[in-house]
């Protein structure tokens, strides 16, 4: 028998395939992450249950750490820059945007990792220490299995490589270069977060129809997506953002198949609209936020600051990158619908959020609010739009895990004691824990001398200087509206006497610590000296095509 590429070779026909050119040193961010996430699948399956913990730590800090440093020197060596180019035949972009939200993430995680390692906060069972992760996750909820997997202290380790899944995927969708990509990035990152919101140790029906909820809602998201990239495809012939917007643009060369296709714009406006709801769905914006407090309040509360953080940042970073390098053609087409879901999500966000009394769901709808002030800088359709976006998104998600570590630790015997009941009196019974609290909360507000006014003020001066000042002053008065119940739960936990039977206030670990102080330290340095990462954000705010 011949071999076929001998045929192929007599008769003077080379391969009918290439073999793809595959950057590997310039992906390896996302190829150290992906690979400790194997890692950690291999240390749940060979080692003994009572060692996981601790290897799953550190694999997962060593994985973190080193796609962090992978980003540093991609950085310095000047692939946000001048070296900035596309990846892997077209579907990635390396780019100042990429590489930006790419730390932020993989820092943010780090962060998220210790608060899952924390085992002080709950009591000692048979002498072990265990997290806020449930027992055995497979078991039924209130069941026997359930209760011997208690009594036994065990843990629920898979937490670990699943958050670096997540993370693997949250690192490829700000910087994916075609929607096939992009879907596939939002998928690896949505499906390993779909387990991690049902994986609470204590409430454990609320935590499973929290993760059922985000699933079912997620899915339908997703289904949003995929459609409209089948209805661009089929309006314009490629899955490449940067031959989208030649086509949208009129520059590229017209074939015949073209010229039919490129006659029925409703093809590219649905699909478009499509592709917006799936990410506007990630992000939390109104309408499509009806999924964030039920599952920020049921998710474990380290998975919430990880995904109120996380997401939020990949999220808006592939809504930058579609909008900016796939339509700019459009955006007299898709700025005024921006416009209103900016406001609608800044009115509702704040409005909602007065009514809470539970601090997750506060949290949960302060965290809508902000998706519509990041929007204020998307609208901005310009470099300094985009620059202004990263440093929020730095900012915002620093504060946001100090926060909820900061929850973790206001228990009682039923564990986290949510309830703005509660945390009555809290300055009283722990000034300081209150204190980094009430900064962070104001820090959300936007006061001065915080990360949060900075930032603010950074998408709002973008916006007005892009023809935006009706939506700045909307966002001032929602700014203001948000304020009040920032200050509500500040009067609350120092101007009200504490509850006789109410919470105590956990001592945590060095991990949970660290987290806390490090956002801290980053709310109130980007608030004290902002000017280096405003700079940085600038310089890291162009898109390659």
């Amino acid at each position: 028998m011949i071999p076929v590429h001998a045929l192929a070779a007599a008769n003077g026909s080379g391969p009918s395939i290439p073999a793809p050119h595959i950057e590997y040193g310039q992906l390896s961010p996302m190829l150290v992450v992906f690979g400790a996430a194997l890692l950690g699948v291999l240390v749940e399956a060979f080692l003994p249950r009572r060692a996981r913990a601790s290897a799953q730590l550190g694999v997962s800090l060593l994985g973190l750490g080193g796609a962090f440093a992978a980003v540093v020197v991609l950085a310095a060596q000047g692939h946000g820059t001048t070296k900035a180019g596309l990846l892997a035949m077209g579907a990635v972009a390396i780019d100042g945007p990429a590489l930006f939200l790419q730390g932020v993430i993989l820092l943010t995680a780090v962060l998220a990792v210790l608060t899952y390692a924390e085992g002080r906060l709950e009591p000692r069972i048979n002498g072990h220490r265990v997290d806020a992760f449930a027992a055995q996750a497979a078991a039924v909820p209130g069941g026997e299995q359930e209760r011997d997997a208690t009594r036994e202290g065990l843990r629920t380790t898979e937490i670990y490589p699943l958050t670096l899944f997540a993370v693997g995927g949250m690192l490829l969708f700000p910087a994916a270069n075609d929607l096939l990509t992009m879907f596939v990035a939002l998928e690896v990152l949505s499906l390993p977060l779909y387990l991690m919101c049902a994986l609470a140790r204590r409430r454990r029906l609320i935590s499973q129809e929290a993760a059922v909820k985000y699933f079912l809602l997620g899915a339908f998201a997703s289904a949003f997506f995929l459609f409209g990239t089948a209805l661009v495809y089929g309006y314009a012939g490629s899955l490449q953002l940067g031959e989208i917007a030649d086509v949208v643009s009129g520059v590229s060369q017209v074939t015949p198949a073209l010229a039919v296709t490129t006659q029925n714009d409703a093809l590219l406006l649905i699909g478009l609209a499509m592709l917006a709801v799936g990410l506007l769905f990630k992000v939390g914006a109104v309408p499509f936020h009806s999924w964030t407090p039920d599952v920020y309040q049921g998710a474990p509360t380290p998975v919430t600051g990880f995904m109120a953080a996380a997401t939020k940042t990949a999220a808006f970073g592939a809504l930058l990158r579609l909008f900016y390098v796939a339509f700019p053609g459009l955006r007299w087409d898709w700025r005024p619908v921006m416009w209103g879901v900016a406001i609608l999500t800044m009115a509702v966000g704040a409005v909602l959020a007065i009514t809470q009394q539970d601090v997750k769901r506060l949290l949960a709808y302060s965290s809508v609010a902000h998706a519509g002030f990041i929007l204020t800088g998307l609208i901005a359709t310009d470099r300094r739009g985009v620059a202004a976006v990263l440093f929020y998104l730095l900012a915002y998600s620093f504060v946001t895990l100090g926060a909820f570590a900061v929850v973790t630790l206001v228990r009682d015997s039923k564990g986290e004691a949510t309830h703005l009941s509660n945390w009555a009196g809290l300055g009283r019974r722990s000034p300081l824990l209150a204190a980094v609290f009430a900064l962070f909360l104001l820090a959300f507000a936007g006061i001065p001398l915080t990360s949060g006014f900075t930032g603010k003020f950074a998408v709002f001066q973008a916006a007005a200087e892009g023809g935006a000042t009706p939506l700045v002053i909307v966002g001032v008065l929602s700014s203001a509206v948000a304020a009040f119940f920032y200050i509500r739960v500040i009067v609350l936990m120092f101007f009200s006497d504490p509850q006789p039977s109410g919470p105590a206030v956990a001592v945590p670990s060095p991990l949970t610590a660290t987290a806390i102080g490090v956002g801290v330290l980053v709310t109130l340095g980007l608030g004290l000296l902002p000017q280096y990462f405003l700079d940085l954000a600038s310089k890291a705010a162009l898109f390659t095509r």
